[in-house]
């Protein structure tokens, strides 16, 4: 496993494990905050802004499909920010809101959605930190 798989399993794996955790403590703040970032177009353009970025580095420097699950799984998280970010970006406030909102049933599925990031950041996070020991060993 390359250093840099290493580095975003564990950066990626733990931020998937800390956000979730954040939001289930104070749903409703949560709740509040993603309905609100949805309907506020300045705020929802710099989040996607931001997440294009993020999406594009990953895709960049780390496009890897071969070499186990780990190295893959990165790749497409990279690839999924991006092509979310990019939804965000160019579909109207409205339309966002519907879809991710509504049409995903966001809050009805909170807790889904909570777990959908949180057991795969478990994972990664274990894979990542065990996998540098082992090849260090």
């Amino acid at each position: 496993m390359s250093s840099r798989t290493t580095f975003l399993g564990r950066l990626i794996g733990l931020y998937c494990i800390l956000i979730p955790l954040s939001m289930v403590v104070h749903k409703q703040g949560a709740m509040e905050m993603v309905t609100a970032l949805m309907h506020n177009p300045p705020w929802l353009f710099l989040v996607s802004f931001i997440g294009v970025i993020g999406g594009l580095a990953l895709v960049i420097g780390h496009n890897v499909w071969s070499g186990g699950a780990l190295p893959v799984i990165v790749t497409l998280i990279g690839w999924t920010t991006l092509i979310k970010s990019l939804l965000l970006l160019f579909l109207s406030p409205g339309t966002s809101s519907g879809f991710f909102l509504g049409g995903l049933h966001y809050e009805e599925g909170f807790y889904y959605y909570a777990g959908f990031s949180f057991l795969p950041g478990i994972w990664m996070t274990f894979m990542s930190f065990a996998g540098r020991e082992r090849s260090a060993a």
